[in-house]
């Protein structure tokens, strides 16, 4: 018989719907039975796409066995971290306090009847082995302890919440509450020294014969790089700027990128960045999109142009559906092996080619070495440049690029009929934003409408699914949208907004659309006392604790997002109470930001266009005469730049916005309060917006 889980919208919730242990979702009716029977809870966390949360399954909650001492001894609560990553990050963090290391997934936590958490681990096997105690024995012991050491147990609960409610910032009382970024502001000097601080904290860890920081397991960390590679153009960094474009590089050459279908896995297991887990997360690679087009906007080079474009390609085949939305993720396993889709036999691919090009394939891809995966079969990625290859095979360069694209081609079509790994196909509001947003982006750099349709596509189906009487929601599969929306979604949303206006002519119910979402944000989300936002609303059900961070992860935090757009917004709609809340933010986090810029990439940006706000230019004009005009700004590399086009018929305006617009192109540039006299060339405008470019109006 299926568990309570049958009737959910999570993937990873229905994969387990016909386990044998009892699962329910977080909820109510699981947290009153716990309090009923006096049990204790076991939480689960994980998400679909997960390897070893696979593996823990199969191992234990496919075994009747440990099931029945579930079943018996525990409340067993099943959580998909995409859809309640409230939950996941309370107990997350949980989690670190009592292991004294960082956590993952899956994770596993045993609570109090009220939710309080007293131990924990990640994977555990059935049966002790590597260091780690079996799953089974592990059960029977916190039962007992549960039984026979009750109020110690409660205690640690109790203790465990108060340290939670303690990582909470707090506001720095030596600050006045000034607004504006006048002179004098407390935090001027912060900016500069946050933003060399992280320089300082992570060039030191930088692989210089990888790429990458730190050693293995790497990650692409997106909003890192982004923020380093923001410092390293503002101040003409050049070590730094070349540590940013080697590591996209080593990514983009290595096993990382999967060199045949597209897109990112999420993270090498290697220094090298040759092995992955396969899973390929939408989070990912909406972020590494828009830092692809950045690093091809720097310096032109076509491995960057490929990437976006077979990156954005996959997003359009694989995590697209025909209503719009991008679905979440693709799994690691297939066959229940990881990696199976993706790994290639050398024989294999001998069958598949024909003897020529074979040679050049094998060449160009590492499959003239040794197997590189698992000691059996080989991983793709880039081992030699087609320069080297042409002179390993004798044949002219442009011969080789040709061999390599139609061995490429052959070798897709082959892999079409494997057993393609499972899709998590609901649709997240937070994801969909980031995938919207690096869509939108390196459609504009790149002049790709098609990439441009897709976001808007997406951003259509969120309007429509998932915005709801003025609010939003966070999840939705199977035609029901649910879950009140969290921090994550409102953000990262209000900057992919920011970057759709662009796209187009403005439309003002794009503008307004924004506005709604600030709106939502300051409303249901900021903190009235001690400013910054926390990542669950006001009239979100009460958790143990509730947080507030501004830490960067994977993705980019709630905070330092909010921070960022409500700022370029507040200068393109002239609303200060969104400047406001932008600094209210930054002044929180700002000693924290001091102390360990490198934890806070996303807020040492948006410190650094706080003090210094990035230029807002208002095109008019005839669209075709304007074209000239828009490709040369997309071309520039200019992070937080905001150039709109104002249509011909255009009324509802702010007034930062309202320009004449006859057909004659012109473009209106503003920093913060201060503006320019119109300009009539396009080549003025460049030279403009270059950093020593234009005096401000008297």
């Amino acid at each position: 018989m299926p568990n309570h889980l049958a009737n959910e919208t999570s993937p990873y919730l229905q994969q387990h719907a016909d386990n044998p242990v009892d699962w329910y979702p977080w909820g109510e009716e699981a947290l009153a039975l716990a309090r009923g029977s006096n049990r204790p809870i076991l939480l689960s966390v994980g998400y679909s796409a997960c390897h070893w949360c696979h593996v823990m399954a199969h191992e234990c909650f496919e075994d009747t066995e440990t099931a029945a001492l579930m079943n018996r001894l525990f409340v067993n609560v099943k959580v998909d971290r995409e859809e309640r990553p409230d939950i996941d990050q309370i107990y997350q963090v949980a989690h670190q306090l009592i292991a004294r290391r960082p956590g993952g997934w899956p994770l596993t936590m045993f609570l109090t009847p009220d939710g309080k958490p007293f131990y924990g681990g990640t994977y555990f096997p059935k049966r002790s082995r590597h260091g780690l105690p079996g799953f089974d024995e592990l059960l029977q012991r916190v039962a007992q302890v549960w039984t026979t050491q009750r109020e110690r147990v409660l205690a640690q609960g109790d203790e465990l919440v108060r340290h939670l409610a303690a990582t909470l910032p707090e506001r720095y009382e030596g600050e006045a509450p000034s607004e504006g970024g006048a002179r004098g502001d407390p935090l001027e000097p912060v900016a500069p020294q946050a933003s060399r601080g992280l320089r300082d904290a992570l060039m030191p860890t930088y692989d210089a014969v990888h790429g990458g920081f730190g050693g293995a397991p790497k990650f692409p960390q997106p909003p890192t790089l982004d923020a380093l590679l923001r410092h390293a153009v503002g101040a003409n960094d050049g070590e730094a700027r070349d540590a940013v474009l080697a590591s996209l590089r080593r990514m983009a050459e290595g096993g990382l990128f999967d060199h045949l279908g597209g897109g990112f896995f999420r993270y090498s297991t290697d220094a090298q960045w040759t092995i992955p887990h396969f899973e390929k997360m939408l989070y990912d690679n909406g972020p590494l999109l828009r830092l692809y087009a950045e690093a091809w906007q720097l310096t032109g080079e076509p491995l960057f142009r490929q990437v976006c474009e077979e990156t954005a390609g996959w997003l359009m085949r694989e995590m697209q559906s025909a209503q719009g939305g991008y679905f979440s993720s693709l799994d690691a396993d297939s066959e229940s092996e990881e990696g199976r889709f993706y790994v290639w036999q050398r024989d294999e691919v001998a069958r598949e080619l024909d003897p020529v090009q074979f040679e050049v394939f094998a060449a160009r891809y590492g499959l003239d070495g040794p197997p590189n995966f698992e000691g059996k079969a080989w991983h793709l990625r880039l081992s030699a440049t087609l320069a080297e290859v042409s002179a390993h095979t004798g044949r002219p360069e442009r011969e080789c690029a040709a061999l390599v694209a139609a061995a490429r081609a052959r070798l897709v079509a082959s892999r079409e009929a494997r057993v393609r790994p499972g899709r998590d196909d609901k649709v997240l509001t937070s994801w969909n934003a980031l995938a919207i947003d690096g869509m939108a982006f390196a459609a504009r750099v790149f002049g790709e409408p098609r990439w441009a349709d897709s976001a808007r596509r997406a951003l259509e189906f969120v309007r429509a699914q998932l915005w709801r009487d003025a609010r939003l929601l966070a999840t939705h599969k199977d035609g029901r949208s649910h879950l009140n929306a969290y921090l994550d979604d409102h953000a990262f949303l209000l900057g992919a907004m920011l970057e759709l206006m662009q796209n187009d002519t403005l439309r003002v119910d794009d503008l307004r659309f924004a506005c709604a979402l600030a709106d939502v944000l300051l409303a249901q989300f900021e903190d009235p006392r001690d400013g910054g936002f926390f990542f669950t609303s006001h009239d979100h059900e009460t958790l143990v604790m509730r947080p507030k961070s501004g830490h960067d992860g994977a993705t980019a935090s709630g905070n330092g997002a909010a921070a960022r757009h409500l700022q370029r917004l507040g200068h393109l709609a002239g609303e200060a109470r969104y400047l406001q809340a932008a600094r209210r933010t930054l002044s929180l986090f700002a000693p924290e930001i001091a102390r360990v810029p490198h934890a806070f990439p996303t807020l040492v940006s948006a410190m650094a266009e706080y003090v210094s706000p990035p230029a807002i230019v208002v095109l008019t004009g005839a669209t075709d005469a304007l074209a000239p005009w828009r490709a040369a700004l997309a071309r520039r590399h200019a992070p937080g730049e905001l150039a709109v086009q104002l249509p011909s018929d255009v009324a509802g305006l702010p007034a930062t916005l309202a320009r004449p617009t006859d057909a004659a192109p012109r473009a209106w540039v503003c920093r913060g309060t201060q503006c320019l006299a119109p300009i009539g060339d396009p080549d003025d405008l460049i030279a403009t917006l270059s950093p020593r470019g234009g005096a401000p109006e008297r």
